[in-house]
């Protein structure tokens, strides 16, 4: 998220929708009728911007007078799909809030779209896990022989195997990979470095892209290091694995709620399942305390109610 704060200003805009002219009306408003900060407005317009891109790519451009309490919610969900938290979330609806009491203030607009919405949950929800031979499914399926083939299996592989986080698989480095060791060295949040095993199948899946497909690639020079590339050769961004992961999981007939968050979910619950040390999960996923590692003994615990509820006599219903 933060990687787009830079581009915010010189963003593509509505026009009327939200010109140039409108967004620094806007800001004017968030300075002087609020007393925000430059950091806070520039947070704000941010906001803005990221729903404008949204709108700009899944619903045709549509003016803002037309959207509707059911785009933002769409916009919410895709959200949460490219593992954007609940707390972010529920900052970027602040935003959107704001903007629109401002349109309205000003009558541009007759409706406030977001009125009804409330924040996401910051509460804690099990999430969506794969079983293994989903995901073991899921990385026979992926068709070899088209062009990103290898890379696409790759970075299942390394997701679930690793246990790894969408930023640190898109921004993994080949210089990060200690393949004699057989460990990777991750960037997670905060810029906390940590060390994490990788079996030797994954190695080895990840170097056949590495050293094969990769190579065909005309690597842009700033992303010489970067693993994972499309085909311009520069990095991948979250959108395009959450697309990847989406497809992959419809080809092979899931229908949940899957994105990429859900292999670091499984990676950890199926360690737990098999009676891995809490601490060990909690090093490996790099949360920096146990007791968001804790999450995954509920999970486990509802698989296991699940199962008796299915095949205990006494929890079948009649």
């Amino acid at each position: 998220m933060n990687g787009l704060k830079g581009a915010v200003l010189a963003a593509p805009f509505f026009d009327m929708k939200l010109d140039q002219t409108l967004l620094k009306h806007y800001a004017i408003y968030l300075r002087l009728e609020l007393s925000l900060s430059d950091n806070s407005i520039s947070a704000y317009i941010h906001d803005v911007s990221l729903f404008q891109q949204y709108l700009e790519a899944k619903c045709n451009d549509i003016e803002l007078d037309s959207v509707s309490m059911e785009t933002i919610e769409q916009f919410l969900s895709f959200l949460y799909d490219i593992d954007i938290g609940a707390s972010s979330q529920a900052r970027i609806l602040s935003g959107l809030k704001s903007f629109y009491r401002y349109l309205m203030q000003e009558k541009i607009i007759n409706s406030d779209p977001t009125e009804l919405i409330s924040s996401p949950s910051l509460g804690r929800h099990l999430p969506e896990v794969l079983s293994y031979e989903e995901i073991q499914r899921m990385i026979e399926s992926i068709d070899l022989s088209q062009p990103n083939g290898h890379r696409n299996k790759a970075m299942i592989e390394v997701m679930y195997g690793c246990g790894l986080r969408v930023s640190e698989l898109i921004t993994l480095q080949i210089s990060n990979i200690y393949r004699e060791d057989g460990f990777l060295r991750l960037i997670g949040k905060g810029d906390k470095e940590r060390l994490v095993p990788i079996g030797d199948s994954s190695l080895e899946i990840l170097f056949q892209y590495i050293e094969g497909a990769r190579l065909q690639v005309r690597v842009k020079p700033k992303h010489i290091d970067t693993v994972f590339l499309n085909g311009r050769g520069m990095g991948l961004s979250r959108q395009m694995v959450f697309l990847i992961v989406k497809e992959l999981a419809k080809s092979n007939g899931i229908k949940r709620n899957i994105s990429p968050h859900t292999f670091r979910h499984s990676f950890a619950t199926h360690l737990i399942e098999g009676g891995a040390n809490l601490l060990a999960v909690q090093q490996m996923l790099g949360h920096a305390s146990v007791s968001t590692t804790e999450i995954y003994t509920h999970i486990s615990d509802a698989l296991l109610r699940d199962t008796l509820t299915s095949f205990h006599p006494r929890f079948k219903k009649n």
